[in-house]
């Protein structure tokens, strides 16, 4: 497998936008608290601060593992850069360094991989890899709610400033961005995996993700206008849910206990927003199950908001947010349906499981399971 020029290109972009997306909510944050707003810019600052600290505690614990594999001892400067929120910074220093060697400047003539212990290619493969895993997770962990907080103050004020329509659409970007390189890094990275190749699998996948979840932010907005506690408490209900399939399928992604444990409870809260296959089985039964239920949710939060009128709420906005809840809903469908009958990487090998999220590997991985789709 190799780590092609397109492949660092596209590291730079997914840099790019990580600076992007941290930038502008920053700068949300800080208008808030410019304009007054304390509640909207503590929230902000809330889930930064959430998204980061989970993926620092990951980030660093696979650098010990990585230390302890190759025989050395873990450096503390690793863990100051990890206290500072420099994880990710660091990881992409790595990455970008590596691959630009590996993409520009290593030579096929030295291909002999026989020969060599290391596989440069695999190397970066792998540094990338991770850097998606770390990017998917501070994507749900907070670019989603955060999407959902802008979306919220952009309806109860009746109008957006340019600082959130910024926030959106880098929300928009980063999620979509980092579902589909997560995806694509991760099958790369596991030879027995077959490749997400082709644009059109690619942007299929795309749109499955991106609309079911523009479709039920939405109805979470149009739920939190109507009661707070009822949203917060279907929220909850939905990561506990998550974190028990969790906890019953005996997930092990991590060597150790404890991060198993987190592991496990950012995987119920991923589950809130969308559908994980979090272990080896066959995701019929389960993917069926989880869009029938956010279908009757989405029904029934819109059927009791039109018998329950909100006055907080512009009620000229609720017919067309209602007509794009039902449409993104019905187009996410649709493309999940094409996607798995017609163009899933495994969909020929009917004898196994639809798809597994990990592989066992070798007892020095750090990794037992890897999270797919």
């Amino acid at each position: 497998m190799k780590y092609t020029k397109l492949n660092f290109m596209m590291s730079v972009l997914g840099i790019i936008i990580y600076i992007t997306d941290l930038i502008v909510d920053i700068w949300v944050s800080v208008r808030f608290f410019c304009e007054g707003q304390y509640v909207f810019g503590v929230l902000t600052v809330s889930f930064m601060l959430l998204g980061t600290l989970v993926v620092q505690c990951f980030s660093y614990s696979w650098f010990k593992a990585d230390l302890k594999k190759a025989g050395q001892e873990s450096q503390h400067c690793f863990l100051l850069l990890h206290c500072l929120q420099g994880g990710i910074f660091t990881r992409y220093w790595f990455a970008l360094k590596n691959g630009y060697h590996v993409a520009f400047k290593y030579s096929s003539k030295t291909d002999n991989f026989i020969e060599e212990q290391i596989d440069p290619h695999k190397e970066v493969i792998d540094r990338v890899t991770d850097l998606s895993m770390l990017r998917l997770f501070e994507t749900y962990l907070e670019g989603c709610p955060q999407l959902v907080l802008q979306l919220y103050i952009s309806l109860e004020r009746g109008q957006v400033n340019f600082s959130q329509y910024a926030a959106i659409m880098v929300s928009c970007c980063a999620i979509s961005w980092s579902t589909v390189d997560y995806q694509v890094a991760l099958r790369k990275s596991l030879p027995d995996k077959s490749l997400l190749n082709g644009l059109c699998p690619k942007l299929t996948y795309l749109f499955y993700k991106l609309f079911t979840l523009l479709s039920w932010m939405l109805s979470i907005v149009l739920l939190l206008f109507l009661n707070v506690k009822s949203a917060l408490f279907l929220l909850l209900f939905l990561w506990f849910l998550g974190l028990l399939w969790a906890f019953k399928n005996q997930t092990q992604f991590c060597a150790s206990i404890s991060m198993e444990i987190l592991y496990r409870l950012v995987v119920g809260f991923i589950l809130i927003f969308t559908f994980f296959n979090i272990k080896g089985q066959n995701t019929k039964c389960p993917m069926s199950s989880y869009y029938i239920v956010r279908v009757l949710a989405t029904l029934g939060i819109l059927i009791v908001f039109w018998f329950c009128p909100v006055f907080v709420f512009n009620s000229d906005y609720f017919i067309p947010i209602s007509i794009i809840i039902i449409l993104t809903l019905l187009l996410g469908i649709i493309f999940l349906i094409v996607y798995y009958g017609t163009m899933h990487p495994n969909r020929s090998e009917e004898t196994k499981p639809d798809e597994i999220d990990g592989k066992p590997v070798q007892i020095d991985c750090r990794m037992k399971y890897f999270l797919m789709e």
